[in-house]
């Protein structure tokens, strides 16, 4: 089993990252061989519509010369893929849109459709510095079609949202609001721990 675990945030310590790490602790729990990857480190960028992945109707490959392409060619081999991505004025993160429509474009073939042939279990965490019921109400009605790109890879796909603890709630000095956050972070990542064992199995 091989498992591709990325943090979709500039921050490498943060509350995203943290969940990222805890799914790569769950896949490995489970068994899987697993590959952490902070999305901010690579020098990629987003299609460049060079239309190299259209020439073959068989082969799910990106062309384009970058950090990026090697690891999409390890996601279409792997068993899962595990996201951890920050909200950004009611977007997923520019790296992450820019890694999704890389992946997404080389497996699409203006004959057939899809053309992936395998099956990746996907599991997709949004961390939010904002009221749950007000993301699924007013932000994720916009992302919803991003979200859908995903069960091209032809597996189980997971999504879930969690809270963030932000600086403004430390600058607070409100400890009983701090212990809470604290706590549920807690909870957090035990949910995604348990989510990305079970996508691994």
């Amino acid at each position: 089993m091989k498992t591709v675990v990325i943090n979709a945030d500039p921050k490498r310590k943060g509350v995203n990252a943290q969940l990222a790490k805890s799914a790569a602790e769950g896949a490995e729990s489970a068994g899987s061989d697993v590959k952490y990857v902070d999305l901010y480190k690579l020098n990629l960028c987003g299609c460049r519509i060079c239309q190299i992945c259209k020439r073959d109707d068989e082969v799910c490959k990106c062309y384009w010369r970058d950090e990026l392409s090697p690891l999409i060619d390890e996601i279409f081999a792997a068993d899962s893929l595990i996201i951890a991505v920050p909200i950004f004025f009611s977007n997923p993160s520019s790296h992450y849109m820019a890694f999704l429509e890389r992946m997404i474009y080389s497996i699409v073939s203006y004959k057939i459709g899809n053309k992936f042939k395998g099956k990746v279990n996907v599991g997709l965490f949004y961390t939010i510095h904002y009221p749950r019921d007000y993301f699924e109400k007013s932000v994720r009605p916009h992302i919803k079609q991003s979200e859908d790109l995903l069960k091209m890879l032809n597996g189980n796909v997971v999504i879930d949202i969690f809270s963030n603890i932000s600086k403004n709630d430390y600058a607070s000095k409100d400890d009983n609001l701090i212990r809470s956050k604290e706590e549920q972070l807690s909870r957090d990542l035990k949910k995604v721990y348990d989510i990305s064992a079970e996508l691994c199995q």
